[in-house]
C-alpha cells in the first residue's frame, strides 16, 4: 500500500461576508481535493484536544496519530529537533520571533519579513550581548529562531504565540507564570540592542518597518515521539518549509526531502513540492507534503491570498500527487488540514477542520466536495482527532 498526505496548513475558515457567506475552501476551485472527498470520507477532526491551544504542532501530531496529552512537551523543542539542537538538564528551550511592536502593539510577528541575513546578524549580537548569562541563540528561518536558556529549572510559564495577537497590546500577553520576571528582563534588554542595530538604521532608511523585539515563546523541553513507522508501519517522508513539520519528521523518525524554493510561505515552490512529493511514493510507503501558505495568508487577513494558496496546492500539489499515487495497485491519499485560520480573526482556531481521504478499500459515502459546510453536513467527527490515522491506514 502506497500513502499520500497533503496537509495544506490552516486551510479552513469562517464564512466572510466578502465571499457572499462562503468560506475560501468553497470558493477555490480544488478539482482534486474535491475529488477525493467525493470518492473517500469526509469528515471534521479533533485535531486541538481541550486545553491546548490552536496551533500547528498540536494539530499536526493530531493527524499523525499522536496524542498531545501523551507526548507534547512546547513548540520551541519540535523546532529545535529540526535544527539537531537539544537541551540538558535545567535548560529549556524556547521559540524567539524577531517581530515589530509599534506603540505597545504587535504589529507584525514576522519582523517585516526580516531576510536571512538579517536575521542571522541579529541572532550573531543577541548571542554576543547575552554571552555571560547561560542564553544561546540560534538563527533558523528569518523571523523564527530560538533560544535556549540554561539554570532555568524553575521556568513554568504560559506564553502567547505572536501571530495569534496581531495589533493587540502586548503588556496584556507578556509571558507569566514562575521565572516570568527574568523572561520579560530579556525582552526588554533585547530591544535596547535593537533600537540603533545596523540591521535596523538600513531598514528605516529603506522605508521598511524595524525589527524593534524578541518575542520569546512555545517553551518546553525535549520531545520523544514513538517512531512512526514502530506505531504504524509505514515507512515516510516529509516535505515542507518550515521547522516545526522538520522537527516533528525528526521526532517521528521520517526522511526529510528539501525542495528549492520551499519558503514556509506564500510564495512557496508549489510545483516542486508536488512533483518530489510524487517522485518520492516510489521509494516510501508513505509521503506526506505540507504547504504552510493557507495559514499564513490567514494570518494576514488576506482572503484573495488564501483562496489563490488553495488552488496552487489543489493544482501543483495534489494534483501530481493523487496522479502518482493512483499508479500504483494498492494506494490511499488523505487532505487533512491541522486547524483553521480565519481571515477574520487572523489567529489560529480550534473549530474541527474538514478532512477527507479516498484511496484502495475505502468506500465513498458522503459523496461531497471538500469544504467546511458539506464535511459538517456529512456529519462524521473524528474524536479525538489522532483516531484519523488509525482510520486512514486501515486495511
Amino acid at each position: 500500500m502506497k500513502y499520500a498526505m497533503i496537509l495544506p496548513d490552516g486551510a479552513a475558515d469562517d464564512p466572510l461576508p466578502q465571499l457572499d457567506g462562503r468560506t475560501p475552501l468553497e470558493v477555490a476551485k480544488t478539482p482534486n481535493m474535491d475529488w477525493i472527498a467525493r470518492n473517500g470520507r469526509l469528515a471534521r477532526a479533533v485535531t486541538i484536544p481541550p486545553g491546548f491551544t490552536p496551533a500547528t504542532d498540536v494539530g499536526t501530531l493530531s493527524v499523525f496519530g499522536y496524542d498531545s496529552n501523551q507526548c507534547y512537551t512546547g513548540r520551541a523543542p519540535i523546532e529545535a529537533a529540526a535544527r539537531g539542537l537539544d537541551a540538558g538538564p535545567g535548560e529549556i528551550i524556547f521559540r524567539c520571533n524577531l517581530v515589530t511592536i509599534l506603540d505597545g502593539r504587535m504589529s507584525d510577528y514576522t519582523g517585516g519579513h526580516v531576510t536571512q541575513d538579517e536575521a542571522d546578524r541579529l541572532m550573531a549580537d543577541l548571542n554576543l550581548f547575552f554571552a555571560s548569562e547561560g542564553l544561546t541563540f540560534h538563527p533558523s528561518v528569518s523571523y523564527r529562531n530560538l533560544m535556549i536558556m540554561g539554570d532555568a529549572g524553575e521556568i513554568d510559564l504560559k506564553s502567547a504565540p505572536p501571530h495569534d495577537i496581531p495589533n493587540r497590546l502586548v503588556s496584556e500577553l507578556l509571558p507569566t507564570g514562575t521565572g516570568q520576571q527574568r523572561v520579560r528582563d530579556i525582552m526588554d534588554r533585547a530591544r535596547s540592542l535593537l533600537a540603533d542595530h545596523d540591521v535596523n538604521r538600513a531598514r528605516r532608511e529603506q522605508n521598511r518597518p524595524p525589527v524593534t523585539d524578541i518575542w520569546l515563546w512555545g517553551q518546553g523541553r525535549p520531545i520523544t515521539l514513538e517512531p512512526f513507522a514502530d506505531r504504524f508501519g509505514p515507512r515516510g517522508a516529509v516535505i515542507t518549509g518550515v521547522d516545526i513539520i522538520r522537527g516533528l519528521a525528526v521526532c517521528m523518525g521520517m526522511k526529510l526531502i528539501e525542495v528549492p524554493g520551499a519558503t514556509g510561505y506564500i510564495d512557496t515552490n508549489y510545483r516542486g513540492k508536488g512533483q518530489a512529493g510524487a517522485a518520492a511514493l516510489n521509494d516510501f510507503d508513505l509521503v506526506a507534503v505540507h504547504v504552510e501558505a493557507p495559514d499564513e495568508a490567514g494570518h494576514l487577513g488576506d482572503v484573495d491570498a488564501k483562496i489563490t494558496a488553495l488552488e496552487r496546492i489543489d493544482e501543483l500539489v495534489a494534483g501530481p500527487i493523487l496522479e502518482a499515487v493512483r499508479r500504483f495497485d494498492n494506494w490511499r491519499i488523505l487532505v487533512a488540514p491541522d486547524h483553521p485560520t480565519p481571515c477574520t480573526t487572523m489567529a489560529h482556531d480550534g473549530t474541527p477542520p474538514p478532512v477527507c481521504y479516498a484511496g484502495t478499500g475505502v468506500d465513498p459515502v458522503e459523496q461531497r466536495p471538500f469544504t467546511e459546510k458539506e464535511a459538517q453536513a456529512g456529519g462524521w467527527l473524528i474524536d479525538p482527532g489522532h483516531e484519523l490515522m488509525n482510520q486512514f491506514l486501515a486495511q
